[in-house]
């Protein structure tokens, strides 16, 4: 079973049609059909390991400013609460919780289910980030995730490496700044090259200007450790870009050819009514 990571960007990406969520739309065509789909989303991001484990999870509009028809949208996958159980099995002696009525399914992750499976009818699970753990722990986490691919599980994690919101500049709709790109450059050869370099990134020179906080940088670990735990397969670049200048639009895939899409046009346009250091992206 493939696993991805996803430059989610703009929550209005989820009502758009373009080059982005094409390639998430071909990517979701493209999977086997998975039992499960389990979810590293960047706003998921707390002082603790869980993963959700309710038969219903809601959906969360976790944002505020944006226009109606985005808090309209509904994502009404079924949950699986044993796989709680099997994902503490697998990564044990790390203690991971359950959580029963918290969380839900959060903008990070439906924003991009929403294209790849839009029927909604695959059980989706959400695992959080432990704000309190350095880079390796996340690196190594995923890791141990790997049996779950062999088990038809798919493994999304959504975010960006580059995701700087008070950088953003809204007329630079599909560019990134110089160091945004060095920045997710650098990450790019790390992760299909020795993807595990990847938790090294924080030594990097723009470091402080792509990532002035790690809850969207982190979920890229996970597809890293996945990465440096599989044999005989690699990552591939599904889909790159830059938005705002500060935001990088980069998702690869692991264990499979990355689908051509048709999508022309860039990112979201923003909305009218939220400013950059308001917008929860």
């Amino acid at each position: 079973m493939p696993a991805a990571f996803f430059g989610h960007g703009n929550p209005m990406n989820a009502l758009e049609v373009n080059r982005y969520t094409s390639a998430w739309k071909a990517f979701g065509a493209a999977v086997p059909r998975p039992r499960a789909i389990l979810v590293i989303s960047a706003h998921w991001y707390i002082n603790a390991t869980a993963v959700t484990a309710m038969p219903r999870p809601r959906t969360i509009h976790d944002f505020y400013g944006f226009p109606q028809p985005l808090f309209d949208v509904q994502y009404p996958a079924p949950g699986l609460p044993e796989l709680s159980t099997e994902i503490s099995d697998i990564v044990h002696p790390t203690w991971v919780g359950a959580d029963v009525d918290s969380w839900g399914i959060d903008h990070g992750t439906w924003s991009v289910l929403v294209h790849a499976f839009p029927d909604a009818s695959i059980p989706v699970v959400q695992l959080s980030i432990n704000a309190d753990k350095p880079f390796d722990y996340h690196l190594e986490l995923g890791a141990k995730l790997a049996p779950l691919r062999e088990r038809g599980v798919l493994i999304v994690a959504s975010g960006n490496v580059v995701h700087n919101l008070r950088g953003m500049d809204w007329s630079l709709r599909d560019d990134g700044y110089d160091w945004a790109r060095r920045f997710d450059e650098d990450a790019k050869t790390r992760m299909l090259t020795e993807p595990t370099e990847v938790a090294t990134l924080d030594a990097h020179s723009d470091y402080r200007h792509a990532v002035p906080t790690p809850d969207h940088f982190i979920p890229a670990l996970y597809l890293a450790g996945l990465a440096g735990a599989a044999r005989g397969s690699g990552t591939e670049v599904l889909v790159d870009g830059y938005a705002y200048g500060s935001l990088s639009m980069t998702a690869y895939t692991l264990g499979m050819s990355c689908p051509s899409a048709s999508g022309v046009g860039g990112s979201a346009p923003p909305p009218d009514e939220v400013a950059p250091d308001e917008s929860n992206i």
